[in-house]
């Protein structure tokens, strides 16, 4: 390969959203109805998970008032309910922010994607029944992002959210095994600027395959495993 092909250029892209994995939100609303939106920046780290949202959202307000969400993974295959939900709101009315992009407000988000609802076992919003994965979760902190700067002051929050129970379709995990998800049978939605996408095929053998799972394991399984059911008796 040349080493002219080779050379950077700077450029300023308005968003940085290289590609990550789809997660709709499920939340609860004031008035006890169920909210759900699709977002894009969330990563995981053992049973906790960072969530970037707009600190205006709907979504971000039902989390910091409720302290509870559902985090569904979406496969590929959903890829066109996820984008029905696109451009809408359950804020009412819509943040001036949002009226500017296109936005618009509807109340049941679950009908707008042809999606089905399902009552969860430790805390209130519901699983989406289509996803592959559901994670019930309940919100640990909040951290302000670019606090630094007046002009964004206040606007985005980072919320750190920690995994109660996750719940996945049968056909994604590795056969015989009680805990393991194939990667292979997994097919996550992946967002990256703004298109969606599938995910391709192993492109190569990874070592770090080799650490055997369980020596990932952390105390908030055991945490989770302690928490019991809303539903139980």
């Amino acid at each position: 390969m040349k080493t002219e092909t080779l050379a950077h250029t700077a450029i300023e892209p308005g968003i940085l959203y290289f590609g990550t994995p789809v997660v709709l939100i499920s939340s609860e609303n004031e008035d006890g109805s169920a909210n759900l939106a699709p977002m894009s920046s969330a990563f995981w780290l053992g049973w906790r998970a960072m969530l970037g949202l707009g600190a205006r959202s709907k979504t971000a307000q039902n989390l910091l008032r409720t302290r509870e969400c559902v985090l569904n993974l979406p496969s590929d295959a959903l890829a066109a309910a996820v984008d029905r939900l696109a451009m809408t709101t359950g804020s009412d009315p819509v943040p001036a922010g949002k009226v500017a992009r296109g936005y618009f407000h509807v109340a049941d988000k679950f009908s707008r994607a042809g999606l089905t609802s399902v009552p969860s076992e430790t805390v209130v919003p519901p699983r989406v029944a289509e996803c592959p994965v559901a994670m019930e979760a309940v919100v640990e902190a909040v951290h302000p992002v670019a606090d630094d700067d007046s002009s964004q002051r206040g606007g985005i929050v980072a919320v750190e959210v920690r995994i109660q129970r996750v719940f996945v379709h049968e056909d994604i995990r590795v056969p015989g095994s009680p805990d393991h998800i194939d990667p292979d049978a997994w097919r996550p939605l992946i967002m990256s600027f703004q298109k969606l996408y599938g995910l391709g095929p192993q492109v190569h053998p990874s070592t770090l395959a080799r650490i055997p799972e369980r020596l990932y394991r952390g105390p908030d399984i055991d945490r989770a495993r302690a928490v019991t059911s809303r539903r139980a008796g």
